[in-house]
């Protein structure tokens, strides 16, 4: 009833756009069903859930469980002293006292892959990493993908829906699966382009080392690697020494006061439900309360990969009572074995902005109803504010106060940071091309309806006929792509974060069109605009509002140097 009378009533616009989304969601729920088949929703929701956390623990269980233990110190040649005293605490903790233990999961494995000299180690560590999940008997994730993708199929059929990518991307930007697949497919040939020359690079180093060895999927980020080097005279290793954790922090507080005039006090005496956790106070200015953050920053055991940002508590008001944000940003980078603090790379320092990225969109609200607040907005729009934060890793004003040598204190060289620079658009034929691999057989799995999927054979047949080149997998491969199969909450919606980026690039582009990253009118309309506004406005007249204009796809192809395709959306 309310709905009905919402645009005849005294209703603000704020709560026409609450009735619309509760209604929307009672809806996509199955609130119209006949009692028969509410009955079956509810049971195939309460299936899912319990499949969504077998898939979970399996996950978890291979990447604690199934690590690769290396035995003699040549097997990490290559590796820096701070990873092998890491590894060898991983291994400690294990009971394998003077081995080394390199853990399952991605914040271990990378760095591995990308710096190990003995490649028989590195194919052993990438095989138990893109196995997770996929091997018989007991933590076998393949059985429950299947159910959940039928369970998936069956659920959208009865709430009216094509498929549960019709379901899912109804209320999203994209609005529909074909338009996401329209922005992925365009993307999709040029970074495949890019990867055979980036293969063809990388080829020929090799041969001039006379290894006598084709290009495999456990080479390409080692002579990836070695290729950068080569080019722009810049590798990770020589930038990792100036990239300490703790600075790096007090420099993402200082960006959101450059931008948005915020202020972090440290409260040392809060609870906290880990040693390593701590908290802030944020304010606007020195007076006003806005929030807290809490940060949780490194890998332990019964922790879930990954990176990313929590609502304990969302920004709400009643009247003049005002329930202020407490979020929280959680990582997973290796803990320093000594007393200082811990070294990250320059893709995890990205991590670190991109996730405060959230923390911010939880803390600027200014809406009225939590189910509005914060980061409670479509799949496909949430990732803008992470995603653009990024941004201000790479800038001069950032990197000369808070990338300083570990050792020296000294600031990072400016002739580094220039090839830093000019590096940028470096290997993103192969950033581009794994996760577009994800985001399709993403989408495909969800919109092939209720159809039996054997997960192998899809995924081989399916990379196939796309042309994903031999020296890539998948970024998450269907057995461990705990996006799409531990929650409803990215299933048919991997591609968001491609179009985010796209969003991303072009927003970019208007602190470019200013006085640059730190130009403050900007950033406050895109606060105000953005940040501020929860669900409150639909996203596409959001982004219209701060940008004043639609997005298109050149900012994001001239971002990753590829060539703008003939025709552009």
């Amino acid at each position: 009833a309310v709905y009905v009378t919402r645009e005849t009533s005294e209703l603000t616009q704020e709560q026409q756009r609450l009735t619309w989304h509760h209604h929307n969601e009672f809806i996509r729920a199955g609130a119209q069903l006949a009692p028969s088949e509410k009955a079956r929703v509810a049971s195939i929701n309460q299936r899912l859930a319990t499949l969504y956390t077998q898939f979970s623990q399996n996950l978890l269980t291979d990447e604690e469980k199934r690590g690769t233990v290396l035995d003699q110190a040549e097997d990490l040649a290559g590796l820096s002293e701070t990873f092998r005293s890491a590894a060898a605490a991983q291994a400690r903790a294990q009971g394998l006292d003077g081995k080394w233990l390199i853990a399952n999961t991605r914040s271990s494995v990378e760095p591995f892959l990308t710096y190990a000299d003995q490649r028989d180690q590195r194919e052993k560590v990438w095989r138990a990493f893109v196995m997770r999940g996929d091997h018989p008997g007991v933590g076998d994730n393949k059985p429950i993908l299947s159910e959940i993708l039928k369970l998936r199929g069956e659920r959208a059929r009865l709430l009216g829906f094509e498929t549960h990518a019709h379901w899912r991307l109804q209320d999203t930007m994209a609005a529909n699966p074909n338009r996401a697949m329209v922005l992925m497919e365009a993307v999709w040939q040029p970074a495949i382009a890019r990867v055979q020359e980036e293969v063809a690079d990388m080829q020929a180093l090799a041969d001039a080392e006379g290894g006598n060895i084709q290009i495999q999927p456990w080479d390409y980020r080692y002579y990836a690697e070695k290729v950068r080097k080569a080019k722009y005279d810049f590798d990770e290793a020589s930038v990792k020494p100036y990239l300490q954790l703790n600075s790096l922090t007090e420099g993402m507080f200082w960006i959101a006061g450059e931008l948005f005039g915020l202020t972090f006090r440290e409260l040392p005496d809060v609870p906290v439900y880990h040693p390593d956790v701590r908290v802030w106070e944020v304010r606007q200015g020195e007076d006003e309360h806005l929030g807290l953050f809490y940060f949780d920053p490194y890998a332990r055991t019964g922790k879930r990969s990954g990176a990313w940002m929590s609502s304990y508590r969302k920004q709400q008001r009643a009247g003049d009572l005002v329930a202020s944000p407490i979020v929280s940003n959680n990582c997973n980078f290796l803990k320093s074995s000594g007393t200082n603090s811990a070294l990250v790379s320059w893709d995890e320092a990205r991590t670190l902005l991109h996730e405060f990225g959230h923390g911010l969109h939880g803390l600027l609200s200014d809406v009225t109803y939590a189910s509005l607040s914060g980061t409670s907005v479509a799949r496909d729009y949430v990732e803008l504010p992470s995603q653009l934060l990024e941004r201000w890793l790479a800038t001069e004003e950032f990197l000369q106060r808070y990338a300083r040598h570990h050792e020296t204190g000294e600031p990072i060289p400016q002739e580094l940071v220039e090839r830093i620079e000019k590096a940028a658009t470096f290997n993103q034929g192969f950033y581009t091309t794994e996760f577009l691999a994800s985001g399709l057989i993403d989408m495909k799995l969800h919109l092939a309806g209720e159809a039996p999927i054997d997960p192998v054979e899809f995924e081989k047949s399916e990379l196939t006929r796309l042309g994903l080149p031999k020296e890539i997998v998948m970024r998450h491969r269907m057995p461990q792509f705990a996006h799409i199969f531990a929650s409803d909450s990215y299933s048919a919606g991997y591609y968001s974060y491609l179009w985010a980026d796209t969003l991303t690039a072009d927003a970019a582009e208007a602190f470019a069109e200013g006085k640059g990253f730190y130009d403050v009118s900007v950033a406050n309309q895109f606060r105000k605009e953005v940040l501020s506004r929860g669900n409150t406005v639909d996203p596409v007249e959001g982004y219209r509002r701060f940008r004043g204009r639609d997005a298109g796809i050149e900012a994001l192809m001239r971002d990753r140097g590829f060539p703008l395709p003939q025709s552009t959306r």
